[in-house]
């Protein structure tokens, strides 16, 4: 598969990382997408819905600004960067319970059929655990939207690898009939990401510091995993086409 470049295709994208669930995981997939659009050269901006604990803000700073899903003047800056430069990459981090204040914006600004004339494609990544509220949140989200948007599945590992539920439950193949990516985040080891969010590090720099002057550093295999998982998620992320 050819992963798309700027050069390729100059296509604006919102890439809305929800799941609606709090603990699913949310904020370490727009994490990994920050790092993996850094890495990569690719502009983008970030945009954090939480008040108190954004994720984007605490780690990657210098990319990412608050947007309040109750102000519409605030959401409208999410569009207002996406048309602001060709190809750029929009990144925002739905806080839990945001889906139904987005979904009004949308819906009153008439989002989806502005990006359709105005040269921007909206992705939404579905981030969930293995749990019933997750399937049922992944139904209401392809109900509400059909195919007036990209969907990425993101099957997160955070507390386990079976999901047979999921499976079962027919939204699975629901999704992909819908043209939905699936993909997998692993579990990265809980005191390795503990040591990372201590130092409010971005993965870069928890892969690269070696002075102790903020916090602990990361041991050889610490930074061994951590490059390992990340080589996986940058995989994952490629087969969903960000």
């Amino acid at each position: 598969m050819q992963i798309p470049t700027l050069e390729q295709d100059a296509t604006s994208v919102i890439h809305l990382i929800g799941g609606e669930k709090g603990g699913v995981g949310k904020s370490m997939m727009a994490r990994v997408l920050a790092q993996y659009f850094i890495d990569r050269e690719w502009p983008f901006v970030g945009f954090d819905t939480d008040r108190s604990h954004g994720s984007l803000r605490r780690f990657y700073s210098d990319y990412a600004s608050e947007a309040l899903v109750d102000q519409y003047e605030a959401l409208d800056r999410i569009v207002e960067a996406a048309l602001a430069r060709a190809g750029v990459r929009v990144l925002v981090d739905l806080a839990a319970q945001t889906h139904d204040p987005l979904v009004k914006w949308m819906d009153e600004s008439g989002v989806l059929d502005m990006g359709n004339i105005s040269g921007f494609t909206l992705k939404y990544w579905h981030v969930m655990d293995s749990g019933r509220d997750s399937i049922d949140l992944l139904a209401k989200l392809l109900d509400r939207f059909g195919h007036r948007v990209h969907y990425v599945v993101v099957r997160n590992q955070l507390r386990g690898s079976d999901f047979t539920m999921l499976e079962k439950s027919g939204q699975l193949e629901r999704a992909s009939t819908l043209g939905a990516k699936v993909i997998d985040l692993k579990q990265l080891h809980t005191p390795l990401v503990q040591k990372i969010d201590a130092r409010n590090s971005s993965f870069w720099a928890a892969k690269n510091t070696t002075s102790a002057t903020t916090g602990p550093v990361l041991g050889i295999m610490e930074r061994q995993r951590l490059k390992l998982w990340l080589n996986h998620a940058y995989g994952e992320v490629d087969k969903a086409g960000p």
